[in-house]
């Protein structure tokens, strides 16, 4: 893959390995993190989704399973936040620089605060947008945490 995104720039910046795994990608596709999942051949469990939120201090990032949803009071607590709500997606691609479909939780164009589910501490690799549609990449899990300076708890349900 010839150009990078913010995400594989990201990492490569902060020196922690990663591998591409683009696909084609389906716009017609009901989920784009089931697709990747289905796509890539792995677990959906090991395929992470980026969504974001917003609470009385403005966005956050939500890191959770593509086949479970966030727990919108769980990750306000693990934000010390009394309620958030889901984001607008114009609001997301403004915030991130990325399209609704690509959002990498690496490399966003405003350092949010995040918070990933615990469930991705259980694998060796975990696999987010790579910022675009069509294009994962996979990661260990400590190494999404640290690119991302993320929270680590329980926000899927």
């Amino acid at each position: 893959m010839a150009s990078g995104t913010p995400a594989t720039t990201a990492l490569t910046r902060l020196g922690l390995a990663f591998e591409l795994h683009p696909y084609d990608h389906d716009p017609a596709a009901a989920s784009y993190g089931l697709e990747a999942a289905a796509a890539l051949s792995v677990p959906p469990a090991q395929v992470f989704k980026t969504l974001l939120v917003v609470g009385d201090s403005g966005l956050a990032v939500g890191v959770v399973p593509v086949d479970r949803q966030l727990d919108l009071k769980a990750v306000a607590a693990a934000l010390s936040l009394k309620k958030v709500t889901m984001a607008q997606p114009a609001d997301a691609e403004r915030s991130t620089g990325y399209v609704v479909g690509g959002i990498s939780p690496i490399g966003q164009r405003k350092v949010l605060p995040t918070v990933v589910d615990e469930s991705a501490l259980g694998f060796a690799r975990v696999y987010v947008s790579g910022g675009r549609r069509g294009l994962d990449i996979s990661l260990a899990p400590a190494d999404l945490v640290a690119a991302t300076k993320a929270t680590v708890a329980s926000i899927a349900r």
